[in-house]
């Protein structure tokens, strides 16, 4: 395929030579069901293309006017082989994230540590896995900020029926977020507290953005001039709203920060125990958000949800578990509302020394020596028979089982039977 043309030029509806075509074990993407994610978007446009074919023709693709993703696309050509693929398109949002020029027309020539080398990393698993493929990560860009992305590639051909499984094209879709770094998000969440604590709070209700967790709470608008009672539906689903984002805000930073900075990773939690004891007081909303999250509430666990919808359900499945145990640990002990950074500041081994607190209350006490009530009770009752007989015992033999035959006149003893297991059977037998 003649790329003298460059990145973005009309494509070759003839290309000419093959991708040799070596795939292994196709593997289904999880997708999921979230129309407003862009990579789903991506892939259901993808789906829309396939009209009975096993991959969508090249042609019938056309990113650049794709109003909805195609600025945040790049197609990857493989006509000329899998080594160097080139570039045909690249979307101008992410072009301009990574500051390339028409220039750039291989994959080759990307720069590492760019945000299109985290789509172009993943171009050699569609062609082992012959199907689309969804990843999601962070990564530290060329200007040291945390870089937050989801994307998606998807196989195209360019053969005929006959070929349509032939893969020669990928088309990626990426969206990302850049974070700023911790010591600055600590500033200025610090500055946002100080301004929600110092501000009057407007009494006209704020309006729910698409994709955040205030989706679903369409509450009616109050009539004008009148606002909603404090303790109202309304009034108290937007602040377990608030409570939900302010907490997903500091556990971004948190794990921005790679929770190395503990201030942070308190922050994040007494956040996280504040929105937890709001859903205390909101059930309904709390479990709409459950509901659209897809989790439940065990009665084992019943602060695991609340960790999952501020940290993520994607998080550490081990951090989970110690954070939710943090956050039970505060409610049994009435930490108050904001101040769970605090408690964690002052408690003896902070997170670690109040989860081995919380899952020693959990454990169940001890069941008492069945062995020692019964040895206790035999030592208390009076002897049947003394027997002056002389015999080499260890220390801690207490019980001796001995065996006796009858005799004339009474029991002629005739041998120690030296077994513990027995001995122990015998005492527990004798007590029964």
């Amino acid at each position: 395929m003649d790329m003298a043309r460059g990145i973005n030029h009309p494509l070759d509806s003839n290309p000419q030579g093959e991708a040799a075509d070596e795939a292994v074990n196709d593997r289904e993407l999880a997708i999921g069901t979230d129309e407003r994610r862009m990579h789903v978007r991506a892939y259901n446009h993808w789906v829309s293309l396939l009209r009975g074919r096993a991959y969508p023709s090249i042609e019938d693709l056309d990113p650049d006017n794709i109003m909805d993703f195609g600025a945040h696309s790049v197609l990857l050509d493989f006509s000329k082989g899998v080594d160097d693929p080139a570039i045909r398109f690249l979307g101008r949002a992410l072009r301009e994230e990574t500051g390339l020029d028409t220039s750039i027309t291989h994959v080759a020539q990307v720069p590492s540590r760019s945000l299109l080398s985290r789509l172009t990393d993943h171009y050699l698993q569609i062609i082992a896995n012959r199907a689309p493929i969804g990843f999601e990560a962070e990564f530290v860009g060329t200007r040291g900020h945390n870089t937050l992305y989801r994307g998606i590639l998807m196989p195209f051909s360019s053969g005929t029926d006959a070929e349509e499984d032939r893969i020669d094209f990928i088309y990626g879709v990426i969206n990302w977020k850049e974070l700023v770094d911790a010591e600055t998000q600590a500033k200025l969440e610090a500055e946002v507290e100080e301004s929600r604590r110092t501000a009057p709070r407007s009494l006209a209700a704020a309006p729910v953005w698409a994709d955040g967790p205030s989706a679903g709470f369409d509450t009616p608008a109050a009539p004008a001039g009148e606002a909603p009672a404090a303790d109202s539906p309304a009034a108290v689903a937007s602040s377990l709203a608030d409570k939900l984002l302010l907490a997903r805000e500091s556990a971004a930073a948190a794990r921005a920060s790679d929770t190395r900075s503990r201030s942070a990773l308190y922050r994040a939690l007494a956040r996280a125990y504040d929105f937890a004891l709001a859903a205390d007081d909101d059930a309904e909303s709390y479990a709409a958000l459950l509901a659209d999250a897809g989790l439940t509430v065990q009665a084992r666990a019943p602060m695991t949800p609340a960790v999952k919808l501020v940290f993520g359900a994607d998080y550490d499945k081990t951090r989970i578990t110690e954070f939710a145990a943090v956050l039970a640990h505060a409610r049994r002990v009435a930490v108050p509302q904001g101040g769970l950074d605090a408690f964690l500041d002052a408690a003896e081994g902070g997170i670690k020394g109040v989860v081995k607190a919380e899952r020693a209350h959990r454990r169940p006490a001890p069941r008492p020596d069945r062995f020692a009530q019964i040895a206790a009770e035999l030592r208390s009752r009076p002897p049947l028979a003394h027997v002056d007989i002389a015999l080499d015992l260890p220390a801690d033999s207490e019980f001796v089982v001995l065996l006796a035959r009858a005799g004339k006149q009474g029991l002629d003893i005739v041998a120690r039977v030296e077994d513990s297991p027995l001995t122990e059977r015998a005492v527990r037998k004798a007590a029964a």
